[in-house]
């Protein structure tokens, strides 16, 4: 175990992360707000925390393997959350440290879940913070720091295998910091491109900028307490866009580029991912229909309500609380599913549930046919023992995480119902950042005791960084030298 560098690489994020404070100090001076100096001081924190521990680990070896790997990813992302909550406490907009690191544990995770019971007294710079933590924490934290900061190691691609929600590490280029700055530039690009589109509707730039990092992360920290409800059909339908697009496998777009374009369009997660949101928004459509007066605004409400909980991203643009319990037991499936694998999307993955619906297909089989050899192929190959174990065991340790969550959840008292309940871990287990109930479009997260907040920061935590970073980081045996 090479703790040296463990602490050198969380050394290098969190010097990293004293410039990127900077960004929304620039935007409070720019608006003229006193809270520059709470990211001033954060960033200045920040900043001697992160060269004390590069100093006192400056001759470490550069040894990286899995286990590093695992470790840096946990404690790097948990010492973002807590600087990161610094501004949020210094400038008094959310004094209360379980608040303030709740609310910045969602936004790294891009959750969206939000204490925040009036978003339109925040100012402008703390309003940045909360959506910039969005787009950081889409791409991954430390995916930036091996893209922008000098080399690291070696072997900081078991760094992205532990972190990365982009492709499959290792399939693009060789090092990682070639792989991490191919994805950074079609991030950017991406990003841009809606920016300007929504700058060319109602939004002037900022609130473009805002619900862009928003979007771009599938995170849903916006500007206003009713998210979208108030902007025009074509911002809407150009955030419904690109929620879809930012769900989509990163890899793909590299194949884009390169021109593989058979390889994209024989992608069976893609179009099963396009299937079940086309579906679902059928369904909902007809299921809300009664409710709208204009077929037009009933599939943009469907499209965008099933494309921002699919995707993980949690914009509303109505109070999904009071439709049909169709639409509702559809919403959350869709919760649970999530969007593809290698994407800024939360959930299980559509990789993971097509795996999941063959190996079960496979066993009906084998009861019905038991000398019958019965492989499965996933994107035009045959699926190895080693990833099909890799998948059942993930599920079997999601369900337990899940319920021992809920399990903890459940000490809360009235008004919190097992509705409320269950929604809020599976919002805040796979990402997404509304529920149903009290936690539902319309409402927040502030009436949950520091203890439930705390189990549901973790529970963001345990769902953006796929459960096993920390898990492995909590086990005392990983710590050891040998």
């Amino acid at each position: 175990m090479n703790r040296k560098i463990v602490f050198h690489i969380t050394g290098k994020l969190l010097q990293a992360l004293a410039f990127i404070l900077l960004l929304p100090m620039i935007v409070s001076i720019i608006y003229k707000e006193g809270e520059f100096l709470a990211f001033l001081t954060a960033a200045a924190i920040s900043f001697v925390i992160g060269i004390t521990l590069v100093m006192l680990t400056k001759n470490c070896k550069k040894d990286l393997y899995a286990r590093e790997g695992f470790l840096i990813v946990s404690l790097a992302w948990i010492s973002a959350s807590l600087i990161g909550c610094l501004p949020f406490i210094l400038s008094g907009e959310i004094p209360n440290f379980f608040n303030a690191f709740f609310e910045t544990v969602s936004g790294f995770t891009t959750t969206g879940a939000s204490i925040v019971t009036n978003v339109e007294e925040l100012s402008r710079g703390v309003l940045f913070w909360r959506s910039f933590t969005h787009w950081i924490g889409g791409m991954g934290v430390l995916v930036f720091v091996v893209a922008f900061v000098g080399n690291i190691s070696d072997k900081a691609i078991h760094i992205l295998r532990a972190e990365m929600p982009g492709p499959v590490v290792g399939k693009l280029e060789p090092r990682a910091k070639d792989t991490s700055k191919m994805l950074y530039i079609m991030y950017i690009v991406m990003t841009l491109m809606q920016i300007v589109l929504l700058w060319c509707g109602e939004m002037n730039l900022f609130e473009a900028v805002v619900h862009t990092f928003g979007t771009a992360g599938t995170g849903g920290f916006g500007l206003k307490s009713d998210s979208i409800a108030s902007y025009s059909a074509y911002s809407q339908w150009i955030i419904t866009v690109f929620m879809l697009v930012f769900g989509i496998n990163f890899n793909l777009y590299f194949l884009l580029i390169i021109k593989r374009f058979r390889s994209v369009l024989k992608s069976t997660e893609l179009w099963t991912y396009l299937g079940i949101v086309i579906t679902s928004v059928v369904i909902v459509s007809v299921n809300i229909s009664p409710a709208f007066t204009s077929l037009s605004d009933t599939i943009r409400t469907a499209a965008f309500q099933v494309s921002s909980i699919m995707t993980t991203t949690g914009y509303a643009t109505t109070d999904f609380n009071l439709w049909p319990n169709l639409s509702k037991t559809i919403l959350l499936i869709l919760m649970f599913i999530g969007a593809c694998a290698g994407s800024t999307a939360g959930g299980l993955k559509v990789s993971r549930v097509i795996l999941l619906f063959k190996m079960g297909l496979r066993e009906i089989k084998r009861m019905i046919h038991p000398r019958s050899v019965v492989s499965i192929k996933f994107e035009g190959k045959e699926v190895d023992d080693h990833t099909k174990h890799g998948v059942t065991t993930y599920f079997a340790v999601y369900m337990v995480c899940f319920f021992f969550i809920f399990l903890l959840l459940s000490f809360e008292e009235a008004p919190f119902d097992f509705e409320t309940n269950f929604s809020a871990v599976a919002a805040c287990f796979n990402n997404i950042g509304p529920g149903f109930g009290i936690v539902g479009p319309v409402g927040s997260f502030s009436g949950y005791s520091d203890f439930s907040k705390l189990v549901l920061s973790f529970a963001m935590l345990f769902g953006r960084l796929e459960i096993f970073p920390i898990l492995i980081a909590l086990i005392p045996s990983t710590w050891k030298k040998r």
